[in-house]
């Protein structure tokens, strides 16, 4: 399974989607693809803030949530946050608290990241991760 960071989700909704990653979307069965409850926040929050806020939201709405699986910050995942949370800022390397819990989602479902944010994730243990903006940008 892949689960999309926000940031390529948000990619997808610009007016003109780079085609690269359209492609590599399309390669992905859609049973294999999902998002995290925290990115449909971090999704909406971006469109309440934009001039487009309409048209953002309405893509949301239309477009992304009937298209994807929403995987919920269950028990499991909320297990793994807290260990994660502990052992990186005992690290002195902590993580901001929507992408820690985008990250803890991820590994309890033992799927992949895909986001064009690898710094923001690199340094959490047991997460794998993929670059899928690196053509992108």
């Amino acid at each position: 399974m892949i689960v999309f960071d926000t940031d390529v989700i948000s990619y997808t909704m610009r007016a003109r989607p780079p085609v690269d990653l359209l492609r590599r979307l399309a390669a992905i069965e859609p049973a294999d693809q999902a998002i995290t409850a925290i990115t449909v926040g971090e999704l909406i929050y971006g469109a309440c803030r934009s001039d487009k806020r309409e048209r953002l939201l309405e893509a949301i709405d239309n477009l992304v949530l009937p298209n994807i699986a929403v995987l919920p910050f269950d028990e499991h995942a909320a297990r793994i946050y807290g260990e994660l949370r502990a052992r990186l800022e005992a690290a002195g390397t902590p993580v901001s608290e929507p992408d820690l819990r985008i990250a803890a989602i991820t590994r309890s479902r033992g799927a992949t990241l895909a986001t064009g944010n690898t710094r923001h994730f690199e340094m959490i243990p047991s997460l794998a991760i993929e670059n899928w903006l690196a053509d992108s940008r």
